[in-house]
């Protein structure tokens, strides 16, 4: 891989990341609605899937990104 590959690699892990973190804080404004002094303390099914399946691809793109960091602080990238 060329040296501008693994850079636009990286950015793409990176953008990610962000990506995955503004789905969670989304979910999770979505999720305050269900609690008082908005709702009643009983968030839809929906509401905790959508938030659960965003963690988790924050989780993953975390993981993803680990990998490229550890691959380029043992000289592999």
């Amino acid at each position: 891989m060329t040296a501008e590959h693994n850079r636009t690699e990286e950015a793409q892990a990176m953008e990610r990341i962000v990506n995955a973190t503004r789905r969670v804080q989304t979910a999770f404004t979505a999720l305050q609605e269900h609690f008082p002094p908005q709702g009643d303390g009983r968030p839809s099914q929906m509401a905790l899937q959508t938030f659960d399946a965003a963690l988790q691809e924050l989780e993953e793109a975390q993981a993803a990104f680990d990998t490229m960091l550890n691959d380029l602080f043992d000289g592999n990238r």
